[in-house]
């Protein structure tokens, strides 16, 4: 037998004839015709100048020839399905860096635990968190994915909105015992507030609801919020604070479930050119998936 000319593909048919006695039977599991299972073991038995079946009145009688060539083709078998897995494996396997961008409270109170699980389901990938209030410019490369609060304008990204964040006036249970609760949005001007340093937000969405507050009145301005958030929890006064985050204190109550607060859409954007990325696309889908539930 010349090993080189081999026609390794009449081992399937063999395999099937062997486990199923008969020509009919192996050609019902391959999904061919018995003339083409009967062709291929007799090209296979001229290859190996041996009888590998006897007919019988039964169906065909595997020979110790046979016997033995099952074990070996057993064998290789079991290999090919082994090379093939871990071909799949290789193939869809993501591995690499992925650059997130996001607001301070995003990164440091939203991802964390998300980031954690998602180590379990993506083990190769890396994660660079960039936590800032500032949007990250894409179109420069300097994140990979961006979770935004606006959406981009440029054409050459790509957006999916993904929930949106709700925002509330709220303040700590020690501040309210300390100074009363307000229950109407006008009780707000005999109260300590909270509000931005050089941004304007709050006082502008104060003036919104017929509320002109000079910058003197707040007794605390900072344009970082997780030192805005802190300034709430130390019960400095009613601060403006997005729901997912005042969840993270008990002592930090809701106050005014009637003042009429937008809430701000949050986007997921990602470069149009590196959207097919594998290991971008992979994060990214997890961060669609996963984050909606926790805003």
């Amino acid at each position: 037998m010349n090993e080189q000319n081999f026609n390794w593909q009449l081992i399937p048919t063999f395999l099937a004839v062997f486990e199923q006695g008969s020509l009919m039977g192996a050609a019902r599991q391959l999904g061919s015709s018995q003339p083409t299972m009967g062709r291929h073991v007799a090209e296979l038995e001229t290859q190996l100048g041996t009888v590998l079946f006897e007919r019988t009145g039964r169906g065909l009688a595997p020979t110790a020839a046979a016997h033995r060539l099952a074990e070996a083709a057993r064998t290789m078998e079991t290999g090919a399905h082994a090379l093939l897995r871990s071909v799949s494996l290789t193939r869809n396997a993501v591995s690499g860096t992925v650059r997130i961008s996001a607001s301070q409270p995003v990164a440091c109170v939203l991802l964390p635990p998300l980031l954690a699980r998602m180590r379990l389901e993506l083990p190769e990938i890396q994660i660079e968190l960039v936590a800032s209030n500032a949007v990250s410019n894409l179109l420069r490369r300097e994140a990979d994915i961006a979770v935004r609060m606006v959406q981009p304008e440029q054409s050459a990204l790509v957006a999916r909105r993904i929930g949106r964040v709700t925002i509330g006036a709220c303040a700590h249970r020690s501040y309210l015992l300390r100074c009363g609760t307000p229950h109407h949005v006008s009780d707000l001007a005999q109260h300590d507030l909270i509000g931005n340093d050089r941004g304007e937000d709050i006082s502008r969405g104060m003036a919104t609801m017929g509320m002109a507050v000079a910058q003197e009145r707040f007794v605390c301005r900072t344009d970082d919020l997780l030192a805005y958030w802190a300034a709430v929890r130390a019960g400095m006064g009613v601060g403006f604070v997005a729901d997912y985050l005042r969840r993270e204190d008990r002592d930090v109550l809701p106050l005014l479930p009637s003042m009429a607060i937008p809430p701000l859409p949050v986007w997921l954007v990602v470069h149009r050119e590196i959207r097919g990325n594998a290991r971008i696309r992979a994060v990214f889908d997890v961060l669609a998936r996963e984050l909606p539930p926790l805003l």
